[in-house]
């Protein structure tokens, strides 16, 4: 049995209650996204008590770990380019993201790097195992097999980091999407506006929705989804839902607002930040609701 913890978020009370349920399987897999408190004001921050603990689990052979976005956006932010600027430009929110972790580490130092160079070494950009399938935001074939192509194992290598902060080709946009996941653009003449107050023209797709085919029934962060035509979306989109004849995939990344749903046999995000859980995965081929497990 394996025991797949979705985002932390630098909250230790989070992890200590998801590995006190893995303590019962003794493997342990996590979706990446250890860092970066958030906005919420009430939440327990400790980065470097959470990092330290999962340092240890993963380099001592007692756990794995794929990357998520915030590993690879503090990657970059502490790192600059061939003209001394960021990889990472350092805007006020790019900075309010990573403030937890900037409050723990500064900006450029030698703590920071040295976090973000194991991000670097320790976490691919998937993981298959015996028949489960890891990743922080998206699972594509066709995505894995552009990043396959020049990096076969899945770990990303400095060199490697101009193009994909400037996502000027199709590895390094290929990168982005598995830790951020598709967007695509709505048809002309529609938008919505955010939970921020912010006009889109683009939409996150709910790509494990395997049976979904409208816009509304694919919508990601849309706060009024029947404000989105109720039409079919264009096929070049829907080729990117998650097959039935796949082998099974859990991902975190996407804040899911309880309560849990696995609506794809196949495909499950497990990222619920307001009813945390894990999943305990025993070798099936099909994605159980009965393993997922609440954690307090």
């Amino acid at each position: 049995m394996l025991t797949v913890v979705p985002d932390i978020h630098a909250d230790p009370q989070r992890l200590a209650a998801s590995l006190s349920v893995a303590t019962k399987t003794g493997h342990v897999a996590f979706l990446g996204d250890f860092i970066d408190a958030g906005a919420d004001p009430s939440a327990q921050v400790d980065e470097i008590g959470v990092l330290t603990e999962i340092k240890g689990l993963i380099d001592g052979g007692k756990a794995v770990g794929v990357m998520g976005n915030h590993e690879l956006n503090a990657i970059l932010f502490h790192r600059q380019d061939s003209t001394g600027q960021p990889l990472r430009h350092h805007t006020a929110k790019n900075c309010a993201q990573h403030r937890s972790f900037i409050d723990e580490f500064g900006i450029g130092s030698l703590a920071a790097r040295g976090w973000t160079d194991w991000f670097l070494r320790a976490l691919p950009l998937w993981r298959e195992i015996e028949g489960l399938r890891l990743v922080h935001a998206f699972w594509s074939d066709s995505v894995i097999e552009t990043v396959r192509d020049r990096r076969p194992d899945g770990f990303l290598r400095a060199e490697d980091l101009p193009e994909i902060a400037a996502e000027s080709t199709a590895f390094g946009r290929a990168v982005k999407l598995l830790v951020s996941g598709p967007e695509v653009p709505l048809p002309p003449g529609v938008s919505f506006t955010d939970f921020k107050g912010h006009r889109r023209h683009h939409m996150r797709i709910a790509w494990w929705h395997g049976s979904a085919s409208t816009w509304r029934d694919l919508a990601l962060s849309v706060p009024d989804p029947s404000s989105l035509p109720d039409t079919k979306i264009e096929m070049g989109h829907v080729n990117e839902l998650y097959p039935d004849d796949a082998a099974p995939v859990l991902f975190g990344h996407y804040k899911m607002q309880p309560p849990l749903h696995l609506v794809h046999a196949k495909a499950g995000c497990i990222d619920y930040p307001a009813a945390p859980c894990v999943y305990q995965w025993r070798g099936e081929g099909r994605l159980l609701p009965g393993n997922v497990v609440p954690v307090r």
